[in-house]
């Protein structure tokens, strides 16, 4: 990841306005800030969420809240829970989804 030239900057996460995205089951709720080509967000799954797709999009995952589970296409699942985080490239084999049962709050670049 390259970030690109700008001054330091805060960012206060409650003056963003979150956007909703639903899920095969439930929703998440996206606090995203856009710097170049780098985006940074705080999502918020809905428990019993179920993500709609595959991706093969890259992130550095920290979950702040709650517990994940990460399932890669190949069928490896991972359990992710308050303090852990997931790193996955762009490239290679590891379309992944998110679900989770009870909720979670994730830090989230990509």
């Amino acid at each position: 990841m390259k970030i690109p030239d700008l001054l330091f900057t805060v960012t206060n996460w409650s003056e963003i306005s979150p956007t909703k995205h639903l899920g095969e089951t439930g929703y998440a709720l996206w606090r995203t800030l856009n710097i170049g080509d780098i985006r940074i967000r705080i999502v918020e799954y809905t428990p019993g969420y179920l993500a709609d797709h595959w991706c093969d999009r890259g992130h550095i995952l920290y979950v702040l809240e709650g517990e994940l589970l990460s399932e890669l296409k190949d069928g490896r699942v991972f359990v992710l829970t308050k303090g852990m985080s997931y790193q996955v490239s762009d490239f290679g084999d590891a379309a992944h989804r998110s679900s989770t049962k009870t909720g979670a709050t994730l830090f989230i670049v990509d």
